[in-house]
């Protein structure tokens, strides 16, 4: 029988219902670590159930560094004014502008990079390769993560989150839906630097 204070450290690591969690921990016996996977997994689940649904509200979030030499704005969307204004929802918008004007992406997503771009890529890194005397097979396989590279350097889904290298920005974004409970979509950002080349 779970005890209040196992649920109630339960709902704070997860957001989940005071019932999922009690659910939880019955199921596997008080056993938290296990508990805790269980509710994440079928957070998941749900998340992905929802990313098909339709995001017509959300905020624009403004970052601006401190000095001014350098400014971010993102528009993160959900589904109901409601949850764009809870705080959850605020933190994430600011978490992906500071995201943003640290590590300076150029896509949302890697289905955003051109396909010319992904193919000439693709290209030079498997000429490189062969010209080190790499076989075609070798060769191919370099150019595959090369290209990986490419994508977690410049693609913000792809990134790791700053203030947690252990976790990528769209994991972020997918432990946000499952705990807030709508679908979330970064829809678009622009960075401006100082002096920045257009």
């Amino acid at each position: 029988m779970a005890t209040n204070e196992q649920i109630k450290a339960l709902r704070d690591a997860t957001g989940a219902g005071v019932l999922d969690c009690k659910k939880a921990l019955d199921q596997f016996n008080g056993d938290f670590d296990k508990a805790l996977a269980w509710l994440n997994e079928k957070g998941l689940a749900a998340a992905a159930k929802k990313s098909a649904r339709e995001t017509r509200e959300g905020i624009v979030e403004a970052y601006a560094h401190p000095g001014g030499r350098l400014a971010v704005l993102v528009e993160v969307n959900c589904e109901t004014d409601f949850v764009a204004r809870t705080p959850e929802f605020k933190e994430l918008a600011h978490d992906l502008a500071l995201q943003i004007a640290s590590m300076s992406p150029q896509y949302i997503r890697r289905e955003d990079v051109p396909a010319e771009l992904v193919a000439s890529k693709l290209e030079t890194h498997k000429r490189e390769a062969l010209a080190e005397g790499k076989k075609p097979e070798i060769a191919e396989r370099i150019a595959t993560g090369k290209l990986e590279k490419f994508y977690q350097e410049t693609c913000l889904m792809e990134q790791a989150f700053v203030k947690d290298d252990k976790l990528k920005v769209r994991d972020l974004i997918t432990a946000a839906i499952a705990k807030i409970g709508e679908n979330i979509v970064v829809r678009r950002f622009a960075r401006y630097e100082l002096g920045e080349e257009l």
